[in-house]
């Protein structure tokens, strides 16, 4: 669930790779497009694993063995639910990038994807935390009612449907969970602050979820 400018700070301080120029090639489409991804960005598509690499190693020779890593993962089964479903590769791995950003608990992701399943749906805004988190400068951090109100097509609380492209690089467990949501009709959850979430179908339960945890918060504050 990392994003390819964590990434780059990581491959700075252990590879001593040039983090302008990683993420230069990340952005590039000419070179995403030669490693086989039809994205203008290489964001989404650097699978999360443990890579060895033996210096000197260049930045194409990381990308290019990330990006192998998604593709031996995203096998043709999964391409095949991808065309089952009327989606492109590129909308469910902007769709697993926010679950993997919102899940902590791995049997949840396929009901976090439902939510998101159903609001895209009936044409609700999916008001996706992760994707304000990929705006933010200063972050992960708890997020403040002016952190919704930026100016962007990531922004979910702003613009319905997905956004232009993923948040984070997600794994395995995500992609498959965006392919394959539970069937249920829940349209929202709130986080119970332990990395669970509580499921409503309807707005006044959510509501009433969120007033029970409120009133937890404050009196595990007291």
């Amino acid at each position: 669930g990392w994003t390819t400018k964590r990434i780059a700070g990581l491959l700075f301080r252990q590879v001593g790779i040039d983090s302008v120029e990683f993420l230069s090639y990340v952005h590039d489409p000419a070179f995403c497009r030669a490693l086989g991804i039809e994205a203008e960005s290489l964001e989404g598509y650097l699978y999360p694993n443990t890579y060895q690499f033996t210096p000197p190693v260049t930045v194409q020779e990381i990308l290019q063995r990330m990006v192998e890593q998604f593709h031996a993962h995203f096998s043709d089964s999964l391409k095949a639910r991808t065309r089952e479903m009327g989606w492109t590769v590129h909308q469910i791995v902007t769709l697993a990038s926010i679950i993997e950003g919102e899940a902590k608990l791995d049997e949840e992701r396929p009901l976090i994807s439902a939510v998101y399943h159903n609001r895209l749906r009936i044409g609700m805004a999916l008001q996706a935390c992760p994707t304000i988190q990929y705006l933010l400068p200063d972050g992960p951090r708890h997020l403040f009612k002016k952190d919704l109100e930026i100016r962007s097509p990531y922004n979910t609380y702003l613009h319905p449907g997905l956004p232009p492209g993923p948040v984070c690089n997600p794994g395995i467990a995500s992609l498959k969970a965006a392919l394959y949501p539970a069937p249920v009709n829940y349209l929202y959850m709130v986080s119970n602050g332990d990395g669970s979430h509580t499921f409503s179908v309807r707005l006044e339960e959510h509501v009433k979820a969120k007033h029970r945890l409120n009133q937890l918060r404050h009196r595990e504050a007291l």
